[in-house]
């Protein structure tokens, strides 16, 4: 191959540690996977206020960790978070790993993953053939709101329009969370499940976070939705203890002790959030599949079968 296969990835979180996991699988990097995802969270503990730094000056950090003299080392950039006062926080940048030692691939060339805040985005612009993102997000985006609900995290390419978008999901990573549904012992049926079933009968609130909106509307079913109305939580209000408030809302659990302690019950696990390979098709080359191969495999623990 002889080339060099760009992958966009996400530039933090559970996400890109899924990727890394699994990149250390294929490749046989398991220290440089363990040092970008140490490094990673770290920082987060230090944006959250939880650890204080040795050096409180994140340039200088951001110059330790980035080497500019070895091109195979990790590279990190600054970004605002959200949190109070919108601290600078390190996220992942770059870094460019080699294939000519792999064995389940015969190439010589090297992938370069580039950290992404939407990398799904970057790929429906044609910027790359594959990418690491979540399945939420195409839910959010692209796929077709429908009255029937969308119960399995396989049908999403079904449901995506060929006309909007050239992206498709190649399989799943299986760091799987799910959209639970979960109430107050107030709301939920005393004798039935706490399920869609139940929802087509019920009218009244629903609490959803303002982002799962459209996600929340493909899951359920637009037929489901009727006579429910959304509610948001007020800023920095813990999810949960919304809607406790709320009495019914649906949110990603996973143990649900943080509902429990809210007195809220769990019911049916809507939907699978699973960080997932993508792939623009109008984009790909021989490379390209042979990379998408690596990625892919039979080894993987996934709620999503789509091949």
């Amino acid at each position: 191959m002889g080339e060099t296969i760009p992958i966009a990835v996400p530039r933090k979180g559970r996400p890109l540690e899924s990727v890394l996991d699994r990149l250390a699988r294929r490749l046989g990097q398991p220290d440089l996977a363990d040092e970008i995802s140490s490094t990673l969270r770290h920082e987060k503990a230090l944006t959250k206020g939880s650890l204080e730094p040795d050096e409180p000056n994140v340039y200088h950090r951001l110059a330790d960790y980035s080497s500019v003299d070895d091109p195979t080392a990790p590279e990190y950039t600054l970004l605002r978070d959200d949190r109070a006062g919108k601290p600078r926080r390190i996220v992942f940048d770059s870094v460019t790993l080699p294939l000519e030692d792999v064995d389940a691939i015969d190439s010589d060339g090297e992938i370069q993953l580039i950290g992404r805040e939407e990398p799904f985005r970057a790929l429906r612009t044609h910027e790359f053939a594959l990418g690491f993102d979540s399945a939420d997000l195409i839910l959010e985006e692209v796929v077709q709101l429908r009255p029937e609900p969308l119960d399995r995290i396989e049908a999403i390419n079904e449901r995506i329009d060929p006309a909007d978008t050239d992206v498709r999901v190649i399989t799943g990573l299986g760091d799987t969370v799910y959209h639970t549904l979960m109430a107050t012992p107030e709301v939920a049926p005393p004798s039935e499940h706490l399920d869609r079933d139940f929802l087509e009968t019920y009218e009244g609130p629903l609490c959803i976070e303002p982002r799962y909106e459209r996600l929340v509307q493909a899951v359920l079913g637009t037929r489901t939705l009727d006579g429910v109305n959304f509610q948001y939580p007020v800023a920095h209000r813990e999810e949960e203890a919304a809607i406790a408030d709320a009495g019914l809302g649906v949110y990603l659990t996973v143990t649900g002790s943080t509902a429990r302690e809210h007195g809220l019950l769990l019911g049916e696990q809507l939907f699978p959030s699973e960080t997932i390979l993508l792939e623009n098709s109008s984009e790909t080359t021989d490379s390209v599949d042979a990379v998408r191969s690596l990625l892919n495999g039979g080894d993987l623990e996934t709620e999503l079968a789509v091949e």
